[in-house]
């Protein structure tokens, strides 16, 4: 399929190019020192992925030990509370861990020990990445430290009890907003002091090459099973397919299996509590060019050019820029990223919880909450949300914040 020029047959042998690259978004702005690390992690990651033994072994455990393939759930009583569309979830909730997260874990833990790595080094906002990449260390047998910001750690106790009991250590930071990107600048530091013997784990299809690209491989599963499943079900393609964006894994893993059918494809930021800068952390919807945590991208700014300070009601979203690859799309125009309010993301999660039995992430929620938005709007058709997580993390932050409805 041709889009804007781009032949998406080919694309993911295009991009990103040598260099990190997604048109002019993307790279790996890091130390010389750094770089070394960088290349030695492309160049492995190169190699085994071509590898008939990883592959294999990467497909044992997603079947043995994470029970892929997820299924996709057809939301009937959801659907007929909103006219003639009919709504599909992808069930990443039932992925081993309750979120996409592991998918792209297992991988890079994997990764890891055929470098001969002895630590894994992560950083999480809503708990989910850590406690996979916590669950893959286990597997593996490697030290895990994971560094989360004291906000969230407060918002995510669930998690923080799973990381510490599945052996992760867990390290708090308290410096700024004490969020996500606090949160990934502690784990880079932690990194740069310690390259030779862990291997940094991106949690998101974001941060220096190669990792937006290894977290978008690791991920396709969740779009190529989807989009297999959906036609097994149905007999066709969905007519749109919803997830949502904050760094943007789970949608870059869900979008991957569509970019070349004719399907519409939307991601949701989070628009918190509205346009006003620090009251949301929609960076496509209102960024702009520029540089951080080792990447190009599209991001939020103060008035001095830093990444400026951000806010949702979900710890995975609160982040002030998103993957390079979803600016490319979105100037492309092959996705299109809208928003999704706080308010509209909790109606989402009690109204998904109660007419289907499925309790979201409020991630999740957000992608749901657009959906169901999408559905009144489209009138006819059939709409694939990326259901990314589990609400389990979340039940005691929503109920002491806004009671049970």
């Amino acid at each position: 399929m041709i889009f804007n020029n781009i032949d998406f047959d080919t694309y993911f042998k295009n991009y990103p190019d040598e260099n990190g690259y997604y048109g002019r978004y993307g790279g790996a702005y890091v130390s010389d020192e750094l770089k070394k690390a960088m290349q030695e992690t492309t160049e492995a990651y190169f190699t085994i992925c071509k590898s008939s033994k990883f592959i294999s072994e990467l497909r044992r455990i997603r079947r043995e030990f994470q029970g892929r393939p997820t299924p996709v759930s057809y939301l009937e009583r959801l659907s007929g509370t909103l006219g003639n569309v009919q709504l599909y979830v992808k069930r990443e909730d039932l992925n081993h861990t309750g979120a996409h997260k592991l998918n792209h874990c297992m991988g890079e833990a994997l990764l890891a020990k055929y470098m001969g790595k002895k630590k894994v080094i992560a950083e999480t906002g809503a708990g989910q990445h850590g406690v996979a990449l916590a669950t893959a260390a286990a597997y593996f047998g490697l030290e895990c430290d994971i560094h989360m910001g004291s906000v969230d750690i407060k918002k995510q106790a669930p998690n923080v009890a799973r990381m510490k009991i599945l052996g992760a250590n867990v390290v708090e930071v308290t410096h700024g907003l004490a969020t996500l990107k606090e949160a990934v600048d502690s784990a880079f530091d932690a990194y740069a002091k310690d390259y030779k013997n862990s291997i940094y784990c991106i949690g998101s299809v974001v941060g220096p090459h190669p990792f937006p690209m290894m977290v978008r491989d690791f991920q396709s599963v969740v779009g190529i099973e989807a989009r297999e499943q959906f036609v097994e079900m149905t007999g066709e393609l969905p007519d749109a397919v919803v997830a949502c964006v904050g760094g943007g894994s789970n949608s870059m893993g869900m979008f991957s299996g569509f970019l070349n059918y004719p399907v519409d494809i939307y991601g949701v930021e989070p628009l918190g509590l509205g346009p006003k800068l620090g009251d949301h952390a929609a960076s496509l919807q209102y960024g702009t060019e520029g540089i951080m945590h080792g990447f190009n991208s599209v991001m939020l700014k103060d008035e001095n050019g830093d990444p400026a300070p951000v806010y949702s009601v979900a710890s995975g979203l609160d982040y002030p820029s998103s993957g390079p690859e979803h600016a490319f799309l979105r100037d492309l125009g092959r996705v299109k990223y809208d928003v999704v309010s706080d308010e509209e993301a909790i109606d989402a999660f009690f109204t998904l919880s109660r007419l289907e039995g499925i309790i979201p992430a409020i991630e999740s929620s957000h992608a749901v909450a657009y959906g169901m938005k999408l559905a009144k709007e489209m009138g006819k058709g059939s709409v694939l949300i990326c259901l990314s997580g589990r609400g389990d993390k979340d039940m005691d932050y929503i109920i002491e914040k806004y009671g049970i409805r």
